[in-house]
């Protein structure tokens, strides 16, 4: 009795002993509720690329940093404004007393409490100040243009995971009807292995080839969920419902037959150029600020309001307005500095665009090979997996007409379901490397490909 309980979960049951039930009732443990299946969403691209827009953490982190751009912008500006500025001063001081120390002035003190305000002004600093406010503005248009080269990064890496869920989704679907297939044939040949009209060799290599399609089942149901997690993650909703890539019967376009015009397309719409164009132009506009230092600045200063309780010795109201002129002598070559540093980070600035105008021509060359050799690929693919569909049919003919043995018609099975296999993979191939190919040269209405042929 003990052996046969050791191999109870092994034959899928469960032993229950020959000893005899207790006298005392006992209450069936509380059912607990089987959880309902989650219907999965279906989703479209152009559904996934919405929602990734909405969703991505990456969109809102460019987003919130072209905002946050836009305060530091209104912070540099508020130096063009006059600042106004209210005093409310209450003094109690000893009678004939005086700051003696602290400073070269000798000032009295009496008491009083009064109020009133300061203005201040600036007349000029020479562009200074102009330059800082177009460098601040500059770089909110570059921050602007990186948080949209961040939705064109996201919406590449969602095409990217939808074409790779469709991939797996599909060879799902060839693992399935190979394993439908190759079951047929086995149960076929094993009728006749116990009629005796086959040998059990030929029996032994089809369930060998019947086990061999399970594995790659397995492996591509493990593929198609591990593409939906990677789909899941870039939309946004790792933890959302599980979703369904549905494909649209969009046709295939050839690319693009030259390559020139997609490059010149690339530099006049890539963002990440745009917004490193603007860093230039930005520290080009600091670094002229920063040589402004050494100029003079001139200021209005005004300043009015009364004491309604003072010392006889003070007047009841008071106001002034002047002129403050700054003019730098020596600071310890601090200005000089400054300006050499903005100087050195402004030439940094344009051989970093430099060096990104010369990797969007590569990437840009590169991404219309690899999309030219995809559609290449997808004809060769094609008639070999014509091909293959007639060899198995003819590899099946002949072992059931005893012309050939089990070897070959496993031989052509596996041929045929590679070609599958490879056919599927070469159109999702091609869908991403029109994606790619499109984000290389900017998006939107590139002329990346052209209609294919009927």
């Amino acid at each position: 009795m003990t052996g046969v309980r050791a191999f109870a979960p092994i034959l899928g049951f469960a032993l229950v002993a020959s000893a005899p039930p207790p006298l005392t009732a006992q209450a069936p443990p509380p059912r607990t509720p089987t959880p309902q299946a989650v219907e999965p969403r279906r989703i479209t691209l152009a559904g996934a690329e919405d929602l990734a827009r909405r969703n991505n953490p990456r969109i809102s982190i460019e987003r919130l940093n072209a905002l946050a751009s836009q305060q530091v912008f209104r912070e540099v500006h508020a130096a063009v404004y006059p600042t106004l500025t209210a005093y409310l001063t209450a003094v109690a001081a000893h009678d004939g007393g005086r700051i003696s120390a602290g400073g070269l002035s000798n000032p009295a003190i009496y008491d009083r409490a009064a109020g009133g305000v300061t203005v201040n002004q600036l007349i000029t600093d020479f562009g200074r100040t102009s330059n800082l406010v177009e460098s601040s503005k500059l770089r909110t248009e570059a921050d602007d243009a990186r948080a949209t080269a961040t939705i064109e990064e996201v919406v590449l890496a969602v095409d990217q995971s939808f074409y790779n869920a469709l991939e797996a989704q599909a060879l799902r679907a060839v693992a399935e009807q190979t394993v439908a297939e190759r079951q047929q044939v086995a149960d076929r040949i094993r009728a006749l292995a116990e009629s005796n009209l086959r040998s059990e060799l030929d029996a032994r290599f089809a369930e060998v080839d019947l086990a061999e399609a399970r594995l790659l089942l397995v492996d591509a149901d493990n593929s198609r969920l591990a593409a939906l997690a990677a789909l899941a993650t870039v939309l946004g909703e790792s933890d959302g419902p599980p979703i369904e890539v549905v494909e649209e019967t969009a046709p295939l376009a050839r690319p693009s037959p030259e390559v020139g015009p997609l490059v010149a397309e690339a530099m006049s719409r890539r963002p990440d150029i745009a917004a490193l164009d603007f860093d230039v132009r930005a520290a080009e506009r600091f670094r002229l600020a920063e040589e402004d230092l050494e100029r003079p600045s001139i200021r209005a200063v005004g300043a009015a309001g009364g004491a309604p309780w003072r010392n006889d010795a003070i007047s009841p109201w008071y106001g002034a307005i002047g002129v403050n002129v700054e003019i730098p002598v020596f600071n310890g070559f601090l200005f000089g500095a400054r300006a050499k540093e903005a100087e050195l980070r402004s030439e940094a600035s344009r051989q970093r665009l430099l060096e990104l105008r010369n990797e969007v021509v590569r990437d840009v060359k590169t991404a219309w090979l690899d999309a030219g050799a995809a559609w290449a690929r997808l004809d060769v693919a094609a008639q070999l997996l014509e091909q293959s569909n007639a060899a198995l049919e003819l590899a099946r003919s002949r072992y059931e007409l005893g012309l050939s043995s089990i070897v070959e018609l496993s031989q052509a099975q596996l041929q045929q379901t590679r070609a599958e296999i490879g056919n599927t993979e070469a159109r999702y191939r091609y869908r991403v490397a029109e994606s790619r190919l499109r984000y290389e040269v900017g998006g939107g209405t590139a002329p990346v490909a052209t209609p294919a042929a009927p």
